[in-house]
């Protein structure tokens, strides 16, 4: 592995001092190499004010305003001494106050805060008697916290880096901190990951002079020009790590699965009740193909809610069975696993039989493999994987333990891909001597899949089509303290029961002990929009189910319970009794988000519909109208009007398009850490690039990534480039790149 440069590597205790450099460890940074690349968010400008009156209390700001005035009085009350200032944005101010023990103590910020002067205050927003204040802020005055005249002269006219920063260090401290270890850097100590000719042919600074130009800026052109460098580097370091990895796959042998002309796949097809559409037709030829080869397939399987993808599924792997190879089907949860293994045998008939008593010749056969299994099922599901007797083995994550062998594994589907880690979902594929195909299923394209989409790493197919008569499903957002609509919808549930059809009700959570349900609870896209201590209590399902079983609307009607916590056997029950209707309302989490297929459920209600993400509320929304009766679902929300939460709501009684809602989802979230295994929040790993935005930078990239591969695979003649992809990437991350 190549070793970073030693001056970048350098500890920050050892070039700042401990006390500073624990300070900066708060924000993860470590390295001179760490803090050079923690860039600015934004740059401010003496003549460009922050607007006080966004303001939010309880917020940690830091606010450019002017000084307006200060006074220094000693107070009888308390005794000691306090300093009022007062900024202003030219329209609205905002107060400063420090206390001390004598007035003498306070001359220094006196004198300092003189009206007129310019500066950057950094505190806590609070209120006292109607106005709001920052307590003791920690400051910069532009111009005079400065080493000399000309520095001041010179600090006064630049554009001023603002940094993500925390509270005990500040944006100021963090710039400070940046000057010291980077103005005494040469060309020599900071190694450039872009070869010469790319920087020379595309007319780009070198790294040096960009981490300069962002850091120190003297005007506007240098931040922008130098943010363009590092941001193309971002791209070409990302795209030469997806190129290896590529050419590396592609030089592995997978055993080719080139199906037979008169095989399980010509049976399915003849027996199937429906035609194809022309997109299943399409996808379907693509997959053969890509089976057939001898390179392992990696294909992503996009289509919506509806589209068919269990289909063009069934028959990739009745391809490889017919080839005399296995596949494994991978679903995130028991109820979804339990629904597949129906499904396909609904599809397949006597074929799902092969080799028992009234099965089809041309079949093969089915099992399960969950984690509740009882101890003999278990023992028969894994005899019938290990020996090949099940050329298709349906499973959850107990799929995935070292206990379940396969006589000769070809193809590996994963449905839902972001509902497993990516360990999970890669342990399959290291499981056979030559590696597995994959073909990775999602009806809703999340942030991360869209963004791996833009990178080219997989290979990608649409199925864009929805079979015919399926049924439109209107979207509303219901206001949760708006009563008469609450009432409304409760009415509404009592009529579609009338009508004998079936109703969900979705809650964020089993019981009111509980903060979420651990097993289905995506968190939701963005933090919430009040301080947790003014929120009611989410809704539960356990206090959902009694509350509307004491609803006069709802007398009788015998309500059914589901989450994650139940056993299978409860589970199938639940579904069992609300399919049939004997419980036609059905009160549960986000367990039943995907793949359960109830035709004549006809209404959905999520409770607490801020609290999940775009993905997960379309996929919620896809458990209705999947028969051809019209179907409602109603979002009941605390969000308020502009706020993410409620804009995220909005786009989904907008359109049932996922495709539209994975790109609204990608703008309101941004990409999540598309190199990491988060699929949103934390620290993003993409410091500047940004996949919709930068599409066209990234394609750029890919080209001269793949010549500079093709040209020298080890990279032996780029070592900073290889040394960029190991240390931003490392091995662990690299290979995430390309598990879709």
């Amino acid at each position: 592995m190549n070793t970073p440069a030693p001056r970048l590597a350098e500890p920050l205790s050892k070039v700042l001092g401990a006390r500073t450099a624990t300070g900066l460890g708060k924000l993860g940074l470590d390295t001179v190499e760490d803090l050079l690349r923690h860039y600015p968010r934004r740059y401010g400008s003496p003549g460009e004010m922050t607007p006080i009156g966004a303001l939010a209390l309880g917020e940690h700001v830091t606010v450019m305003a002017q000084v307006r005035s200060v006074t220094v009085r000693t107070m009888r009350s308390r005794g000691g001494a306090m300093l009022e200032a007062v900024v202003t944005d030219g329209r609205d101010s905002l107060q400063l106050t420090f206390f001390a023990k004598r007035a003498g103590v306070l001359r220094m910020h006196e004198s300092k805060l003189a009206a007129g002067r310019t500066g950057l205050f950094t505190g806590t927003v609070g209120e006292y008697r109607g106005r709001r204040q920052l307590t003791h802020p920690d400051y910069l005055i532009v111009g005079v916290d400065a080493a000399d005249e000309d520095e001041a002269v010179l600090e006064a006219s630049r554009p001023i880096p603002i940094y993500p920063a925390v509270a005990s260090v500040p944006t100021w401290r963090i710039g400070r901190s940046v000057r010291m270890v980077l103005d005494p850097l040469t060309e020599a100590d900071v190694p450039d990951p872009l070869p010469a000719a790319i920087r020379e042919q595309r007319g780009l600074p070198s790294l040096l002079e960009a981490l300069r130009a962002v850091h120190v800026p003297d005007v506007d052109a240098d931040w922008r020009r130098g943010q363009d460098r590092l941001r193309f580097e971002e791209a070409l370091v990302l795209q030469t790590a997806l190129a290896r990895r590529r050419a590396a796959r592609e030089a592995l042998a997978a055993v080719p699965r080139q199906g037979v002309s008169d095989g399980l796949v010509q049976a399915l097809d003849a027996r199937l009740p429906f035609p194809l559409t022309a997109a299943q037709v399409e996808v379907g030829e693509q997959i053969a193909k890509d089976l057939a080869a001898t390179t392992p397939m990696l294909r992503l399987l996009q289509g919506d809610v509806g589209a068919g993808k269990t289909v063009v599924a069934l028959r990739a792997m009745a391809q490889v069975v017919d080839s005399g190879g296995q596949a494994a089907l991978l679903a995130p949860t028991e109820v979804l696993a339990a629904q597949h293994l129906r499904t396909l045998e609904q599809l397949m008939g006597p074929l799902a039989f092969g080799g028992m008593l009234g099965g089809d010749p041309h079949g093969t056969r089915l099992t399960l493999l969950t984690g509740s299994q009882s101890t003999g099922a278990r023992r028969q599901a894994l005899a019938d994987a290990a020996s090949g007797a099940a050329g298709i083995v349906v499973g959850t994550h107990a799929l995935l333990s070292e206990t379940v062998q396969f006589a000769d594994l070809g193809l590996v589907v994963v449905d839902e891909q972001h509902r497993f880690g990516v360990e999970q979902r890669d342990a399959l594929r290291s499981r056979s001597e030559h590696p597995p195909h994959t073909l990775v299923m999602t009806a809703t394209p999340i942030p991360r899949t869209v963004a791996m989409t833009v990178f080219g790493d997989l290979e990608t197919s649409l199925l864009t089509d929805k079979p015919a008569g399926r049924a439109e499903v209107a979207t509303h957002v219901v206001p949760a303290d708006n009563q008469a609509w609450l009432d409304r919808t409760w009415a509404r549930v009592r009529e579609e029961v009338n009508a004998g059809r079936r109703v969900y009700v979705v809650c964020p959570r089993i019981d009111a002990d509980d903060e979420v349900d651990p097993e289905t609870l995506e968190a939701a896209a963005d933090e919430p929009d009040e301080p947790a201590a003014q929120r009611p209590p989410l809704a539960s399902v356990t206090q959902t189910a009694a509350m509307l079983a004491e609803r006069a609307e709802l007398a009788s009607v015998r309500i059914g319970l589901m989450h994650g916590r139940l056993s299978a056997e409860d589970k199938d029950a639940a579904m069992a009794a609300f399919a049939s209707g004997e419980a036609p309302v059905l009160v549960s989490t986000t367990v039943i988000e995907v793949g359960v297929d109830v035709p004549a459920a006809t209404m959905m209600v999520v409770l607490d519909a801020e609290r999940f993400g775009i993905s997960q509320l379309h996929q919620l929304r896809g458990r209705v109208g999947r028969g051809t009766l019209a179907s409602v679902c109603l979002l009941v929300s605390r969000a308020e009007p502009g706020t993410v939460s409620r804009e995220r709501l909005d786009a989904l009684a907008a359109t049932t398009d996922g495709f539209v809602l994975a790109e609204k989802d990608l703008e309101l979230r941004r990409e999540g850490d598309v190199l990491g295994a988060a699929q949103s929040g934390g620290r993003n790993s993409l410091r500047l690039l940004r996949v919709v935005r930068d599409a066209a930078l990234i394609e750029q990239a890919r080209e001269h990534a793949r010549e500079l591969v093709a040209r020298d695979p080890d990279l032996a003649a780029y070592p900073a480039l290889a040394s960029a992809i190991d240390s931003w990437l490392g091995g662990e991350r690299e290979e995430f790149l390309e598990r879709g």
